[in-house]
């Protein structure tokens, strides 16, 4: 399958096309979603939001409020085995039936197979596709899978997620589930029709510290939420130029030619946006971004003694990504989100989260904390033992239910494996996902919306839409939900 020309290392990449990437993949119709899209190069940003029509409540259906059908054993296909996929195979083995896989190289469909059932814990052998990029499609047309995980470069999240939801099956996407608006847009609609749920798989909503945080907020201890920030700075020029964490070797290297956005910022933007109830009574209501000029990644390939003369950098071109990004959301209810990206410098791996209310503050990467809710005076925060003791008093149940799965089938010390069991969980109780696509969307659109925050090199505040279409004041369920009844959970 010949993806369209926006996807191809060209600095005309940043002009957009407005091709239709789900045409391509032989699912016919236009991809766009947008009524009246045009291949104007404004269109990755906010003009979208004016062709979008409204829904009326009543009249269409809103995918927060379906669950899952319920289901007495989930089966999952899986596509993309390589770094990510491949390290997830096998927690996935462990709470669900692994029916198919696919990957374009047969090594690593055979490797995880054979990691599938070395587990013993299904009599049957998942069904290896490795034809071509094209074999996705005959994957996701099985009538024994349920839900499709997707975990492949990024340009191929789109057309594999849309396929998947055409063909029945709910999807969960690692990071982002499309780097542009149009895709996004249609992704929601997509979901929409179908009745099928396409999730980011953020697993750092699941991890502990994070979803202590959501607790704490939930009990009023920061008071009136006010501002947060969080985002993803994490030096990432080795693996990009070398060691093979990325196959192709360059795709992640290349999105630093095809856009300047905050390419990666959901891993600290979800669980911040989760616990200030963003689509549960506020918003994303404007976009403002601003970044450092591009330099690191090509002083890196000058200057670093292992880039050779015949290293596939060297057919790159130019990097027109900044290497340190900033963007400032205000929600609907004035209250402000400050996003941070930087993979391109030396920098120790943080991802920025804060959180302050009229009553304290929080910052995890630095471990401190301050509440004036909890008696907290004289100006000092509480590090240490009384920071640990805090944030202890406020676990989330699904932590010490699965500790010991966790410590077993690890993942970012345990939370890839508690993302992937919840997702299954909720599936197999018929209840709504944690993490629906209104909040995949809005989390992702910061990448597109940043770029058009920028483009022409000025900066310029741009509308977030909104993708709930109003449904965003309604009150709903998230990370907040009891635990519940659960054979697999209590046997």
């Amino acid at each position: 399958m010949a993806l369209p020309h926006r996807y191809r290392p060209s600095r005309r990449d940043i002009i957009r096309t407005g091709a239709a990437i789900g045409a391509a993949a032989g699912l016919g119709g236009t991809a766009a979603g947008v009524a009246g899209a045009s291949s104007a190069p404004d269109e990755a940003g906010a003009d979208d939001t004016r062709r979008e029509p409204p829904r009326i409540k009543g009249r269409e259906r809103s995918m927060a409020e379906v669950p899952f059908e319920g289901f007495e054993h989930v089966r999952v296909g899986l596509i993309g085995l390589g770094e990510r996929g491949g390290g997830q195979d096998v927690r996935w083995g462990a709470v669900s039936n692994v029916t198919a896989v696919c990957d374009i190289r047969p090594e690593r469909v055979s490797r995880t197979i054979g990691r599938i059932m070395a587990q013993g814990f299904q009599d049957t052998e998942p069904v290896g596709y490795s034809d071509g990029e094209e074999d996705f499609l005959n994957l996701v047309r099985r009538d024994d899978i349920d839900l499709v995980y997707v975990a492949t470069p990024w340009e191929w999240h789109y057309p594999q997620a849309k396929a998947a939801m055409e063909h029945g099956k709910h999807v969960a996407v690692e990071l982002p589930i499309s780097p542009h608006l149009d895709e996004i847009w249609d992704l929601v609609r997509t979901s929409e029709r179908t009745g099928k749920h396409c999730m980011l798989l953020e697993n750092v909503n699941y991890f502990r510290p994070e979803l202590r945080m959501f607790n704490m907020a939930q009990a009023g201890l920061f008071g009136e939420l006010q501002h947060a920030s969080g985002g993803y700075v994490h030096d990432l020029r080795w693996p990009y130029f070398f060691g093979g964490a990325y196959y192709p070797e360059y795709w992640r290297r290349h999105w630093q030619t095809r856009m300047n956005a905050l390419h990666y910022p959901m891993h600290g933007l979800g669980p911040v946006s989760a616990t200030m109830g963003i689509n549960r009574g506020d918003r994303f209501a404007e976009l403002v971004a601003v970044a450092s000029p591009p330099m690191n990644l090509a002083l890196f390939r000058e200057n670093d003694p292992r880039v050779g003369p015949d290293h596939s950098s060297w057919d790159d071109d130019e990097y027109i990504s900044g290497d340190r990004h900033t963007a400032l959301i205000k929600t609907a209810n004035g209250r402000m989100i400050r996003v941070e990206h930087d993979v391109n410098s030396p920098h120790p791996y943080s991802r920025e989260t804060t959180l302050t209310g009229s009553s304290g503050v929080v910052e995890l990467d630095n471990a401190r904390i301050y509440l004036e809710s909890l008696g907290h005076t004289n100006h000092s925060w509480r590090t240490g033992s009384a920071f640990n003791s805090i944030m202890a008093e406020h676990d989330h149940w699904l932590w010490p239910a699965l500790e010991d799965l966790a410590d077993q089938y690890g993942g970012h010390g345990g939370g890839d494996f508690i993302a992937i069991f919840r997702l299954v969980q909720l599936m197999r109780l018929g209840m709504t996902p944690d993490i629906d696509v209104y909040d995949s969307a809005a989390w992702c659109s910061v990448i597109p919306l940043s770029h058009e925050s920028m483009k022409g090199g000025r900066i310029k505040a741009v509308k977030v839409p909104d993708f709930t279409r109003g449904y965003w004041e309604d009150p709903r369920p998230t990370f907040d939900r009891e635990r519940p009844d659960d054979p697999w959970l209590d046997g």
